[in-house]
């Protein structure tokens, strides 16, 4: 369900960024044709003298708008948010776009257009252009997305904390417009209301939300609580993150706390307050995040490529056995996945399972420098291409850890919000091994929470830093 969401969401954030780009590119052929008979001397777009900087020329206007709706936040807007209010939006990042590329004709040479004059009214003319057609896409693009959601794509599966007043008052206002995608599966409540709640059942009490957002395959969660101590309401926002779901609060419960809170919206009229998810929540942090990703595995494979081959001849030099040590352990969304890792130990050692220390006696002499070294997990590089790790995020933990310390360790299913990782925040500080799980967890709900791509880096370099100079402490 969570990746067929995510698929949702990609398919109309990519339709989204075509629009875009079609309207501001139709809305430059205009404007080229209406110029040409003033300042182009009959030559078009492609006409060979010219030709280079008018494509120069409309790169940075491309990009320069793109760049400008991005920091907007036009590719994330609320659901339920008025055309006047996108349209506003629109106008001001393609205001800043446009100014950006013209001022870019002006000041850098190579990227002008060659025998135009830039006077007032032409640079109206191109603004104006632009901004019409950009509206103009928008307003389809919303319309051919409400009909689709009326049908049944990208709709959002909502369960409603609290069946009272305020509950019903969020159920309402919530499903008055179906175009807006949102099907509500039922509510979580302790109190059974005396007067009803149309046809949605109570699934269960609050203790039950988990256990809801997995049967009902709900991917949005509002808490609408009233008059409710704030650990409860707190308890109830931590159940739905641990099942890796949207949360939004009506405002009548963010009176009873005032953390994990980063920004309001409207939906329907009804101002919710989103529950603050990590960095990338946001699809396109996901997409730099994948692409890093990517890249960097790539190229240690290949820088790599003949360490790893001696690396396995020297495994299979020393002991019986295959190079190479799979096993399952716990990803993104609580899945389990194959780890591909040197193996460092004797054939029968790893299904003993318990921490390795470091003097452990199941180690091989080739592990125990592999180890230390961290030159074990190269082969994660294979998982990362694959998809199925980071190159950065918290380090993977075997199945039955991850059953253990979810029951014992407070919101520690929240790690798992993001891909594993082959390096860590935990690990860069240090913690690594035999160390306590609730430090490392610690460690790893910051990273989750505070994540950037600045911050990946920083952590690479670190780890590198940390084995060059011997800090590393794997064993």
């Amino acid at each position: 369900m969570i990746r067929h969401l995510w698929r949702n969401r990609i398919v109309v954030l990519v339709a989204a960024i075509c629009a875009d780009i079609l309207a501001t590119n139709l809305a430059l052929l205009v404007w080229f044709w209406f110029v040409r008979p003033l300042s182009f001397e009959g030559q078009l777009l492609f006409d060979n003298s010219p030709q280079g900087g008018r494509i120069l020329f409309v790169a940075v206007l491309n990009a320069a708008t793109f760049i400008s709706y991005v920091a907007a936040g036009m590719y994330s807007l609320p659901r339920g948010i008025s055309r006047i209010d996108e349209s506003f939006k629109m106008l001001s990042a393609t205001s800043i776009g446009v100014f950006v590329a013209f001022l870019t004709n002006l000041l850098a040479p190579q990227f002008a257009l060659p025998d135009v004059v830039l006077d007032t009214p032409l640079l109206i003319g191109g603004w104006v252009l632009v901004l019409f057609w950009s509206v103009l896409f928008r307003v389809v693009y919303r319309s051919m997305l409400s009909r689709l959601r009326r049908r049944g794509m990208d709709t959002r599966r909502v369960l409603i904390v609290g069946a009272l007043e305020p509950g019903q008052l969020v159920y309402r206002s919530i499903t008055r417009d179906d175009s807006l995608g949102y099907r509500v599966v039922g509510f979580a409540s302790d109190i059974v209301p005396e007067s009803g709640i149309s046809s949605v059942p109570i699934l269960g009490n609050f203790d039950d939300i988990g256990d809801i957002i997995k049967a009902q395959q709900v991917d949005l969660v509002i808490v609408a609580l009233s008059g409710r101590a704030s650990h409860e309401l707190f308890d109830s926002i931590m159940r739905a993150e641990d099942a890796h779901v949207e949360v939004k609060l009506y405002p009548d419960a963010f009176t009873l706390i005032t953390n994990n809170v980063v920004s309001e919206n409207e939906v329907a009229g009804l101002p919710l307050l989103n529950v603050r998810n990590g960095a990338l929540a946001n699809p396109l942090n996901k997409v730099l995040k994948r692409l890093f990703d990517v890249a960097f595995a790539a190229l240690v494979l290949l820088v790599a490529a003949p360490l790893m081959m001696l690396i396995a001849v020297l495994i299979k030099l020393e002991s019986t056995g295959p190079a190479f040590f799979v096993q399952p352990r716990v990803g993104i969304d609580g899945i389990p996945f194959p780890t591909i890792k040197f193996r460092t130990m004797r054939v029968d050692a790893p299904h003993l399972a318990s921490w390795t220390t470091k003097d452990d006696p199941r180690k091989t002499r080739t592990g125990t420098f592999l180890r230390r070294t961290s030159l074990d997990e190269l082969p994660n590089f294979i998982n990362v291409i694959r998809g199925e790790m980071s190159v950065v995020g918290p380090r993977p933990e075997q199945v039955l850890w991850v059953e253990r310390f979810s029951q014992e360790i407070p919101y520690y299913m929240r790690r798992h919000q993001q891909k594993a990782g082959i390096t860590g925040w935990a690990q860069a500080n240090g913690l690594r091994g035999d160390t306590s799980i609730e430090d490392r967890t610690r460690y790893d709900l910051y990273y989750v929470e505070n994540w950037s791509l600045l911050f990946d880096i920083k952590i690479c370099i670190k780890t590198f830093v940390d084995i060059v100079t011997g800090r590393n402490k794997g064993y």
